[in-house]
């Protein structure tokens, strides 16, 4: 296995463990809307380059 295809899991992994830490903290709603805000960002810069 390559180092970026490590690299691709563990953030996902990492991401899915930030999703169990909102929910046990009860914050799902504002994890929800910053990722929604940051694929738009995202989306948007892409654009300009």
């Amino acid at each position: 296995m390559s180092i970026s295809k490590t690299r691709s899991k563990l953030y996902k992994i990492a991401r899915i463990l930030g999703d169990v830490d909102a929910v046990k903290k009860g914050k799902v709603g504002k994890r929800v809307k910053n990722r929604v805000v940051g694929k738009l960002t995202g989306k948007l810069l892409k654009k300009f380059w």
